[in-house]
């Protein structure tokens, strides 16, 4: 049951962050790529920070969250090439 509730959490949080990013960037997606974009963004953004040598907790761990899932809005709309 511990690893259910741990599972939503992630999943609101990466809503959340995700919800922001779009915020952000001016674009607009359901609640499903909301999550999505926050979850692989925020790995994203923790992977690319790891790679600088910057562990982010904390505050600091949300900001690098949301800046790499607005980053990914950016890479998937260089690929697209429309509005993402």
């Amino acid at each position: 049951m511990t690893s259910l509730v741990a599972l939503i959490i992630q999943i609101l949080i990466g809503a959340f962050i995700g919800w922001l990013a779009c915020l952000f960037m001016k674009s607009a997606h359901g609640f499903w790529m909301s999550c999505l974009l926050g979850i692989v963004g925020s790995a994203l953004g923790h992977w690319l920070a790891g790679l600088l040598g910057i562990t982010a907790g904390g505050l600091a761990g949300f900001i690098v969250s949301v800046a790499g899932a607005c980053l990914l809005i950016f890479i998937v709309r260089l690929v697209l090439g429309k509005k993402f």
